[in-house]
């Protein structure tokens, strides 16, 4: 199964959008303080959305039109107004 998923920090309240096959692992690299561009040296990042697929490349498409800052992007924004933190 593979995921595409969105992450927010809790203290920047940025936002990222990925994908992974390995959800638990994927989460506790982001949140392991290393040298990669998605770490911080404050807060915690969080699952704020998933979506799952069987296809590795339908998940890597999706995850593509999500970080394109298209329509995909803002109405998947709009829908997660709520879950934001």
């Amino acid at each position: 199964m593979h995921a595409v998923y969105v992450i927010q920090n809790d203290v920047s309240k940025e936002i990222y959008i990925g994908s992974t096959s390995n959800l638990k692992a994927r989460l506790v690299s982001h949140n392991a303080r290393g040298k990669k561009a998605t770490t911080r040296n404050d807060g915690a990042w969080h699952y704020i959305y998933i979506e799952l697929f069987r296809s590795k490349d339908d998940a890597l498409e999706r995850e593509r039109k999500l970080k394109a800052h298209g329509s995909a992007k803002q109405k998947l924004k709009l829908r997660l107004q709520k879950s934001l933190l």
